[in-house]
Order: C-alpha cells, then structure tokens, then sequence
C-alpha cells in the first residue's frame, strides 16, 4: 500500500511539473514607422523531427507602412503523441499553431549617426508538420514594394482515435497567400509520407510538391490545404483575422 502511494505521488508530482512548462505561447504586435527592422520567430512545439514549426525572418530599410502580426500556439500532447483518449471531436488532443500576418513595406535607404542601413526587404515563412509529413515556404527577398496578407493554421492530432483508422484525421496545415511584390518571390508546399519506406532504402515517399518562383512585379494568391486524411473537413482559415 505504501508503495502503491508513493508510486501515485511521483506520477502526480510529473504532472504538476509538465503542467507547469510554457506549453502555451501568444504574441500580438503592430509596427508603423521609417527605419531599419530586422526580426525573427521561432516556434516549435515539439523537439526534434516532431509536431509543429514555425520560422519567420523579417529585414529591411525603408518605410513600415503597416505590420500586424498575431500568433498563438500550444503544446497538448506528450512527446510521443499521446494523450487521453479522443471520444468527442471537439475535445482531442492537439499542437496546433495560428499565424496571421498582414504588412505593407517600401524599400530605402536609411542613414543615422550610428551607421546607414540600405537593404531591401526580405520576407521568410516556413511551417512544418512533422505529424503529415507537409511543409509551407513562403519567401520575398530584394523586395521594393511588399504588401501581403498570410493566414497559415497547422494542427496535429494525437495518436488514439476513437474513430476507425481510415477515418482518423492526424493533422492539418492550411493556408491563405495574397501579395503584391515588386521583387522576388518564392511559394512552394511538399507533402511527404511521415514513416520512411524500407523499399525507397529508409527515405520518405513524396506525394506532391508545389513550387512557384516568380521575378518582376507581381500580384499573388494562393489557397493551399494539406490533410493528413481526406476526412478531415473543410476547416476555415478566417480563424484569426487581423484587426
């Protein structure tokens, strides 16, 4: 009995201490003014080649007519996928990660008594779910003019399903592109199997890969999902607008 106790207080006392990690992370900004900006984002919410990632890298000189930004992410599953198991759809387990972006950049050098700054704009968005194997890149790098609106939203899904195999959804990474750039842009998706395949000699199979490259003056919009099943359902990516 006391070792039946004492087996309970360790189990509660792991609890406590991974209830009391960060596993929950918001940010809200808004930016206006003439300089040079440089910022980066990093967000993971697990280690390794696991759950959901997202990079962003910002920098340039000039004129920050508008820059909204809004990210919310969580951590609800355990390293190895797993938790209670999922009786209501509404109530599975996941990590997930909302990002909205809407933002408006012009190009010019900038001088001040510590040092003159002279970049044009460079704009990078990766997110990756490890859970479905898909990944997003969206890039404008020598940019003069950028004004964009991103909506990018990435869930994974825990392991125990209540539902029958075939009808599980594992995961979802959806997103909303509309630009309008003078520069360069790169857009592209890859969707690869998760489990590496023993007859592609431990590599991944690849189901499908997007990429677009495009130089000059362009205006661009993108609607891309990528499910880990068919069954998943429409999920919208009006989620989290910027306001």
């Amino acid at each position: 009995m006391r070792k039946l106790i004492a087996v309970l207080i360790i189990v509660a006392m792991a609890v406590v201490g991974m209830a009391g990690a960060a596993n929950y992370m918001y940010e809200k900004a808004s930016v206006k003014g003439v300089g040079y900006k440089n910022v980066e984002m990093i967000i993971s919410t697990q280690s390794g080649f696991h759950g959901q990632k997202l990079v962003e890298k910002e920098s340039g000189s000039g004129n920050v007519i508008l820059e909204r930004t809004e990210l919310e992410a969580e951590r609800q599953l355990t390293a190895d996928g797993l938790q209670m198991p999922c009786i209501y759809p509404n109530t599975c387990a996941m990590d997930y990660i909302n990002f909205t972006k809407e933002a408006e950049f012009e190009y010019m050098p900038v001088s001040y008594q510590t040092g003159t700054y002279d970049q044009k704009w460079v704009e990078k968005l990766c997110v990756q779910n490890y859970r479905i194997g898909a990944v997003l890149t969206e890039m404008y790098t020598h940019a003069e003019h950028l004004q964009k609106t991103t909506e990018v939203k990435t869930r994974g899904y825990q392991n125990v399903c209540s539902e029958p195999i075939n009808n599980c959804c594992t995961g979802v990474l959806e997103a909303n592109l509309n630009s309008n750039v003078i520069g360069v842009a790169h857009i592209g998706w890859l969707s690869r199997d998760p489990e590496p395949n023993r007859l592609l000699k431990g590599r991944h199979a690849e189901y499908g890969r997007s990429v677009e490259d495009l130089t000059g003056v362009f205006a661009i919009q993108k609607f891309i999902q990528l499910w880990g099943n068919s069954t998943c359902g429409a999920i919208s990516v009006d989620w989290l607008p910027c306001v």
